[in-house]
């Protein structure tokens, strides 16, 4: 009996321990809290009211608009010069109906006047210690029917520069067209030099040039 006492008065202790040190040993579940994110704010500020933008006015008139015609400026067809060493490409079109170009060069016959030189010296260029030098030279016109056919050309106009500057006995050597060789003439007799010079004088001079006659490509 008093052996049961004992057993039981054990037993009780046990439990009553178990349950005392028990809570000791098994840790506590740590309670995790959660972190609240802060999200960002995000203000929307408003826009002030755009003002309309007020209508212009315009001024409108009873009177009927006049059309008005535009016409694009048209360059004037220089005859070009160009000297002995010059370089020319000419544009060869198609000869017109009504207007039948040279095959070739056409030579003209010489027949000048050299009454009034008579008796003076006229030298060449070759020969002379300093040769004249242009100072105007007046452009040539382009014959009309010419250049509404589009046909160009060249002249060869021969002359002589007296001792004073002033061209002399003008004529065409040769040319491509015979309507080329007024214009040619007339504009190299206004044509003004510097007189060439030899043993420090002026002296006149024997000179050639070439007229070329093209249409302007633009």
């Amino acid at each position: 009996m008093r052996r049961d006492l004992i057993i039981g008065f054990i037993v009780s202790a046990l439990i009553h321990g178990g349950a005392f040190f028990g809570e000791r040993l098994i840790p506590e579940k740590k309670v995790e809290q959660k972190k609240v994110e802060e999200r960002p704010v995000i203000q929307v500020v408003e826009m002030p009211p755009i003002e309309p933008e007020e209508p212009e006015v315009v001024e409108t008139s009873d009177e009927p608009v006049k059309p008005m015609d535009f016409a694009p400026p048209m360059q004037t067809d220089v005859p070009q010069v160009v000297t002995d060493t010059s370089f020319v490409q000419r544009i060869q079109p198609p000869p017109p109906e009504n207007v039948k170009p040279a095959t070739g060069i056409v030579a003209i016959p010489e027949n000048r006047d050299m009454s009034q030189f008579r008796g003076m010296k006229v030298f060449d260029l070759a020969s002379l210690d300093q040769q004249p030098v242009a100072r105007v030279r007046t452009p040539p016109q382009y014959p009309f029917e010419m250049r509404r056919a589009g046909v160009t050309g060249e002249v060869t106009v021969d002359f002589i520069v007296d001792a004073n500057g002033e061209v002399q006995n003008a004529y065409a050597v040769k040319s491509t067209q015979r309507e080329f060789e007024a214009p040619a003439v007339q504009a190299v007799s206004k044509w003004k030099f510097k007189p060439g010079r030899k043993g420090g004088r002026n002296v006149n001079t024997h000179m050639q040039v070439p007229i070329v006659f093209t249409l302007n490509d633009e």
